[in-house]
């Protein structure tokens, strides 16, 4: 891919006649340049295709697109705060990655006599990551959430600039571990484009095998973090025995409970003979029974699902304003998959699994989960009928400046964008499907009551490490 730089004018307009075409906004990022920071917009059309629109910062500031695609919001936010960009018309413009700021600066300023703050976080009870949640409320009635994640931040993307390509893998799919095989499936599709090389269908199938493989246990994750968030502990810990078995499957299969080490760029070391894949589909045909079984039984707890609906509600119009991805877009009645437009990818034929009550609330987001297990379970069956065996991506293409890989993680659709500095890395940027939900959760929290809102943030279960990358 090759991109041109256009002047702000030109570049407000590329992009608001790429939406009005039906393009949807699927990132962006500032890169460092000898002149000055290049910021670019990656677009995506509904039948996967990717582009972007690139422009200049002159005298450090370019255009906001925040009001032509909200979802962006972020996105320019913290391209500011690492490249010193400026966003005319992003107003305010408030800190995202930069801590070091007064509070005013960071939270949403609210006045009179009822409203009171509170202040949960970064550190928490239990073993999880950082994150600051400022609740403004009047009695428990939720008004507004400032949401503050980053505390960990890590300078991935940074380090990675000038390693050579095959060795920046090992710093993209460290961005979180429930999601090293998307990521660095995304980052390796990324560098294939750049280098020209397609993947064979072997390849392919090895690592839908391993993309599902991930998926499975994230599913059967979240659907018991929904249960925590109630309160069932009986319901958690049958759906983290599930978890675990699955996490043993992975170990036995790549030698990794996360699948660690079980990707590369222009290839796949996954090797499964007869005995494996055949321990693999007993072992998921067991997990299918047991979950379906656990499945039901929450069906038929009143108390547990009286608890959800009409709560935490992000409707289809808000989703698609706020780029929603993954399940939770989907339970809203966005049917987008990245699965069903992955040509590098043995996914033929897939549709996304659709619900009958598409609300967007917290009951919708946990029957999503549950309802596409099943489809994930059975494209695992049909690609581990035979031995998997090592293979490797062939030539295919002239190659490009600008390398673009997207895939479907268990959150959404992560997308990943590799600049080419001769055979190193210039530049490399990571969203990932939690990224883009993240404003997501603050959206559906706002007019519940504060003690729904550990549920209302388990319906979504995203991850801490993919923002703090």
């Amino acid at each position: 891919m090759t991109t041109a730089l256009l002047g702000g004018k030109a570049y407000r307009e590329a992009v608001a006649a790429a939406l009005a075409d039906g393009w949807r906004f699927a990132g962006l990022h500032a890169t460092a340049a000898a002149d000055g920071p290049v910021v670019h917009a990656l677009l995506v059309c509904p039948a996967g295709e990717t582009r972007i629109e690139s422009v200049a910062a002159h005298e450090g500031t370019v255009p906001t697109i925040v009001d032509l695609a909200p979802a962006a919001g972020w996105d320019e936010r913290e391209a500011h705060d690492l490249y010193g960009v400026g966003f005319d018309g992003h107003e305010p413009l408030r800190p995202l990655v930069d801590h070091d700021v007064p509070l005013e600066r960071f939270a949403t300023p609210v006045r009179g006599p009822d409203p009171y703050q509170v202040a949960v976080g970064p550190i928490h009870a239990g073993v999880i990551e950082s994150g600051h949640f400022r609740f403004h409320v009047v009695g428990d009635r939720i008004l507004h959430v400032d949401v503050r994640l980053f505390y960990k931040h890590r300078g991935l993307e940074r380090a990675a600039e000038g390693l050579p390509l095959a060795d920046g893998l090992r710093v993209a799919s460290r961005a979180c571990a429930a999601c090293w095989v998307t990521n660095a499936v995304a980052y390796a599709h990324a560098c294939e484009e750049l280098l020209g090389l397609t993947p064979t269908p072997e390849l392919a199938r090895a690592r839908t095998i391993l993309l599902e493989l991930e998926r499975v246990w994230n599913t059967l994750n979240d659907i018991g973090a929904v249960c925590a968030g109630v309160g069932l502990a009986a319901g958690n810990t049958r759906f983290a025995a599930l978890v675990d078995d699955a996490r043993r499957l992975n170990a036995r299969l790549t030698g990794h409970r996360f699948l660690f080490g079980s990707v590369a760029v222009g290839g796949s070391a996954l090797d499964l003979d007869a005995h494996a894949v055949a321990d693999a589909r007993e072992t998921l045909a067991r997990i299918r029974a047991e979950s379906s079984r656990a499945w039901r039984e929450l069906l038929f707890n009143g108390s547990f699902m009286d608890r959800m609906p009409d709560i935490g509600v992000v409707d289809a119009e808000a989703a698609r304003t706020l780029g929603v991805v993954g399940p939770a877009a989907r339970a809203a009645g966005l049917a987008e998959d990245a699965r069903t437009t992955s040509p590098r990818l043995a996914y033929d034929g897939f549709a996304p699994a659709a619900l009958r009550r598409q609300a967007g609330d917290v009951q919708a987001r946990l029957e999503q989960r549950a309802l596409e297990l099943l489809p994930c379970l059975d494209i695992l069956d049909r690609l581990l009928a035979e031995p998997v065996r090592p293979a490797a991506a062939r030539p295919g293409g002239t190659g490009s400046a600008i390398g673009v890989g997207r895939v479907e993680s268990a959150r959404g659709v992560t997308s990943c964008v590799v600049e080419r500095d001769g055979d190193r890395i210039g530049r490399l940027r990571l969203r990932t499907g939690s990224y883009a939900n993240w404003p997501a959760v603050a959206h559906a929290a706002a007019h519940n009551l504060l003690p729904d809102f550990p549920l209302i943030n388990k319906s979504f279960e995203l991850c801490y490490a993919c923002a703090d990358r």
